[in-house]
C-alpha cells in the first residue's frame, strides 16, 4: 500500500500529488505560513516542505507513539501531539514546532486532540471518561479540563469555527454518524447533517462559510482505513452538500485540520494498493 499526500484546489477542482511513499502516513496539517505540511507515521511526526517534499522527522523527545491527532498553533510556534508513550493511552502534549521536549497538557487519559481555538489559547479534544466519550476543552497552559458534551455513542473530531464561536464535531448521538456543532462556551448541540452517509471529521474553512468533511458509505461502522470514501463540502447556511472527490482512504485521510491558510486548498492522504 502506498500513501499519497495530496492537495485539492477548490478553484480548479484539481488534485496535485505532493509526495508518495510506502510508509503509512496520515492526517496532514498545513502550517500557517503556507510553506509546509505535518503528517504522522509509525508513531513519529514529519514535516513536508512544499518546495522540496520529503519526510523530515520532527524531534518529539520521549514521545515516540504519536497517533494521528496532532496540529499546529495559529501562530505557527507550537505543535500539539497525542501520544501514548508514558501512559499507555493517548495523552495530549505541546512542544515547539521545530521539535523539542513535550509538555504534558491533559492529566486524564485517554485524550485525543482535534482543535485549536483561533486565538491560540484553548485546545478542544475528545476524552473517554468513565467509559463514555465526550468533548472537552483545556487551556494551552494546562489546568482543569472543561466538559462540553458527552453521552451514549461516539463523539469525535472537534474543530473550531474561524470566529471561535462554535466547535464542530461528529457523533452518532442522533442514531447515525453525522456532523454537529456546539457553542464553544457551552450549550445545546445542533445537528448539521442528516443524510444516509456516515460523516466524520468536520473542518471549517479558514474564511468560514464551508465545512470540509469525510464521508463513508451507508452502514459503515467506525472510521476504518482502506475504504471507498468521499470528501464533501457543507454550506451551513442552507445545508447544501457538494461532493468534491471520491477516493480510497478513510482513517488517516483528514483526521485533523488540513486547510491551507488561503482557504482555497486543503491537504489529504489517499491510499493505493501496489501491484504485486
Amino acid at each position: 500500500m502506498r500513501s499519497q499526500l495530496c492537495i485539492y484546489d477548490l478553484t480548479s477542482g484539481g488534485v496535485a500529488e505532493v509526495l508518495s511513499t510506502r510508509r503509512l502516513i496520515e492526517a496532514p496539517n498545513w502550517a500557517p505560513d503556507g510553506t509546509s505540511l505535518v503528517v504522522n507515521g509509525n508513531g513519529r511526526l514529519f514535516r513536508v516542505p512544499l518546495d522540496a517534499p520529503e519526510l523530515a522527522a520532527i524531534h518529539t523527545g520521549h514521545a515516540i507513539k504519536c497517533n494521528n491527532d496532532h496540529g499546529i498553533s495559529p501562530d505557527g510556534r507550537l505543535l500539539v501531539i497525542s501520544d501514548s508513550t508514558d501512559t499507555g493511552q493517548s495523552c495530549i502534549w505541546v512542544l515547539p514546532i521545530t521539535g523539542g521536549t513535550p509538555r504534558r497538557i491533559t492529566a486524564e487519559v485517554p485524550s485525543w486532540w482535534h482543535g485549536w481555538s483561533p486565538d491560540g489559547k484553548t485546545l478542544a479534544f475528545v476524552g473517554r471518561r468513565d467509559g463514555a466519550f465526550g468533548l472537552y476543552t483545556i487551556d494551552v497552559e494546562g489546568g482543569d479540563e472543561r466538559h462540553l458534551v458527552s453521552g451514549d455513542g461516539h463523539y469525535d473530531g472537534p474543530d473550531y469555527s474561524p470566529d471561535g464561536a462554535w466547535i464542530w464535531f461528529n457523533s452518532d448521538r442522533g442514531g447515525s454518524m453525522d456532523l454537529w456543532r456546539v457553542p464553544a462556551a457551552g450549550g445545546t448541540p445542533e445537528q448539521m447533517t442528516a443524510d444516509d452517509r456516515i460523516n466524520w471529521f468536520p473542518h471549517p474553512a479558514p474564511a468560514g462559510g464551508k465545512v470540509l468533511f469525510l464521508s463513508y458509505e451507508p452502514r459503515t461502522e467506525g472510521h476504518p482505513r482502506d475504504r471507498d470514501v468521499q470528501l464533501r463540502l457543507l454550506d451551513p447556511t442552507d445545508g447544501t452538500i457538494t461532493t468534491l472527490l471520491a477516493l480510497f482512504g478513510g482513517q488517516g485521510t483528514i483526521n485533523v485540520p488540513c486547510w491551507a491558510p488561503d482557504g482555497h486548498r486543503f491537504a489529504f492522504v489517499r491510499y493505493e494498493p501496489e501491484e504485486s
